[in-house]
């Protein structure tokens, strides 16, 4: 209380006999003065807040107080939580909207809420100055989510995701065929584009255009989409160790398997034999026990005819010529070794079988049921043998 302040301002005592201190006539002490004087004190510094230092209040209340708006909030927002993102990642995206007040408040908000983990990435339509609570709340509820998703499958080839990409967005593909130009620019780290087996470099953002389902924000660019879907395959192969291990056991540069990883998606029927089909891939191109190193997927051909607006066939409609062109790049039969880049985009499964193939001495595979299930030889007549199965069961 102001009443109790004593600032220490009396007068020092005269003397040992006769000193006295300043008091009342009335030879009561001096306290209601030391009082008045402590209350005026008082009063000119409230009158300093009132006169405008009380801006510093709030700024000081804000160590000692989360600031947090209150109520359900007003008005419209658009925010977009990224793939990834962390909880503090989306409280400065709230904040930077004006929806929330502070990145603690909504980092707080989350750590009370164990829902608050299944936050989607995605567009959502809030609004601003909220709770940090009602924030998250409207975060988790799906009505609030703008949906614009296009799903892209396991094994596309870029000229195809444009055409989807289109289709969905009503960006021109012609748009998406020139930011892939450059794929460093869309975030593809360059060293992915060295290899080991002294072959050329071909720069290509085959293969890194993750397949998945994705959130289309209404702002979005062809550029922005393709950074995001390369943004995904680096985030999936980082957590794989991908390059890491393909480096240490594979003994190959990590674009050398991502070609291997695309070969194999393109050519398994059924997913159990990815890994398989790429321990096929690499036995051909590195061993030396196959017939001039070549993989001999017919695959790869088709890929080439897509990429230069060559109607594709079955491989059962190709002829010798065509197999064999050594004019075409991609033909495995004409070249040795891997292709100058993947000839799609594999998903995981892909990745991991080409990242840790199981161990076989296996140099051919045929399908041998409609389920899509290949046998795997290691000698040729093996392998005439897997072919009659594959005739008997109705799939030659």
């Amino acid at each position: 209380m102001i009443d109790d302040l004593d600032l220490g301002f009396d007068e020092p005592e005269r003397g040992e006999k006769g000193r006295h201190r300043r008091g009342r006539r009335d030879g009561r002490s001096g306290g209601r003065g030391k009082t008045i004087f402590a209350l005026l004190m008082a009063l000119v510094l409230l009158g300093g807040i009132g006169g405008g230092a009380f801006y510093g209040f709030d700024r000081i209340q804000n160590y000692f107080v989360t600031p947090d708006y209150d109520g359900a909030g007003s008005g419209e927002a658009m925010v977009e939580v990224k793939q990834g993102a962390l909880i503090a990642d989306i409280g400065d995206t709230l904040v930077t909207a004006d929806v929330v007040k502070s990145t603690k408040a909504f980092i707080e908000a989350a750590e009370a809420n164990a829902l608050s983990k299944n936050i989607q990435p995605g567009l959502y339509k809030v609004r601003k100055q909220m709770s940090a609570e009602k924030a998250l709340a409207m975060l988790l509820d799906r009505k609030n989510k703008v949906t614009n998703q296009v799903t892209i499958p396991e094994g596309r080839t870029s000229k195809n995701i444009y055409k989807l990409l289109s289709e969905k967005t009503k960006i021109p593909v012609k748009e998406f065929e020139a930011a892939a130009k450059d794929p460093e620019a869309l975030g593809v780290p360059d060293f992915w584009f060295t290899r080991k087996d002294d072959k050329k470099v071909v720069k290509s953002i085959e293969g890194f255009l993750y397949p998945d389902t994705y959130e289309i924000a209404p702002n979005a660019t062809a550029e922005s989409i393709l950074k995001d879907m390369v943004g995904n395959f680096l985030a999936v192969t980082g957590e794989m160790k991908f390059t890491d291990r393909v480096e240490a056991e594979r003994k190959i540069s990590p674009y050398e398997a991502l070609i291997v990883g695309s070969m194999a998606q393109a050519e398994a029927g059924n997913a159990d034999d990815l890994g398989k089909i790429a321990r096929v891939a690499y036995n051909r191109a590195y061993t030396g026990k196959f017939p001039c190193s070549c993989l001999e997927f017919d695959v790869s051909v088709n890929y080439y005819w897509e990429l230069t607006g060559k109607k594709t066939k079955a491989s059962k409609d190709m002829t010798t010529a065509e197999i064999r062109d050594p004019k075409n790049p991609y033909s495995t039969h004409a070249h040795p070794g891997l292709t100058p880049t993947p000839i799609n985009n594999p998903g995981k499964q892909a990745l991991q079988g080409a990242m840790d193939p199981p161990g076989g001495g296996w140099l051919f595979f045929v399908a041998i049921d409609k389920q899509g299930h290949s046998a795997f030889a290691t000698t040729n007549a093996e392998h005439e043998r897997n072919i009659e199965k594959a005739k008997q069961n109705g799939v030659l």
